[in-house]
């Protein structure tokens, strides 16, 4: 009966032993650290899909409205039937309407405000794996990790969060980087925070233990 216990108890070691090294394995294979500074300072937001914009033409009230950017990425008012409004800045948009409207009224001056954000695909910060509420936000100047982390709920028990990682478009290329979310989420460590960029997929694994 001891031998049988002995057994039992060095395959239970050997198991564990197993996760230990496939944990370090997997920690030397890690991807760098995330750069702390990403913010530009020339954002400029980019109007989306299920966006709302207030568009304003001075001197002509009857012309100005408040409409959502339909899922198409066109937007639709009096004077004008289709005119595409995703992948333009407010101002661009703005300048687009003055010209379509200039053939209706003489020297018009259009203000394009959103007011709801959303934002394209390439805009939104994504959340996914083992945060509290996954899901897709819009990007804001200066975002940061723990920005994120609050608007997503934390993380769930699960989750590995010093497993997390980033993957990033730069200069036309994926690439992945490593955060610390357990020790910026449940140690306070402000040294982990990291500026997010637009168009970022924020991954958290699954805990081994």
């Amino acid at each position: 009966m001891v031998t049988r216990l002995h057994d039992v108890s060095g395959v239970a070691f050997r198991w564990v032993l197993l996760a230990v090294l496939g944990a370090l394995v997997t920690g030397c294979a890690s991807y760098p650290p995330a750069p702390a500074l990403a913010a530009s300072a020339d954002y400029r937001y980019i109007i989306g899909p299920g966006d709302q914009v207030n568009i304003i033409v001075w001197r002509n009230p009857e012309l100005s409205m408040t409409v959502p950017v339909r899922p198409d990425g066109m937007i639709a008012g009096p004077l004008i039937e289709d005119m595409p409004a995703m992948g333009k800045t407010p101002t661009a948009l703005g300048r687009d309407m003055e010209k379509a409207l200039g053939t209706f009224i003489r020297d018009p001056v259009v203000t394009v405000i959103v007011t709801g954000f959303i934002g394209t695909q390439s805009e939104q910060i994504r959340v996914v794996g083992e945060a509290s509420k996954p899901q897709a936000l819009p990007y804001k100047q200066n975002t940061t990790l723990l920005d994120v982390m609050i608007a997503v709920g934390g993380l769930t028990d699960f989750a590995d969060g010093n497993g997390a990682s980033i993957v990033r478009t730069v200069e036309g290329n994926k690439q992945q980087y490593s955060v610390r979310l357990r020790d910026l989420i449940r140690r306070g460590d402000v040294s982990a925070n990291v500026d997010m960029k637009p168009g970022d997929v924020l991954i958290i694994p699954q805990s081994w233990f």
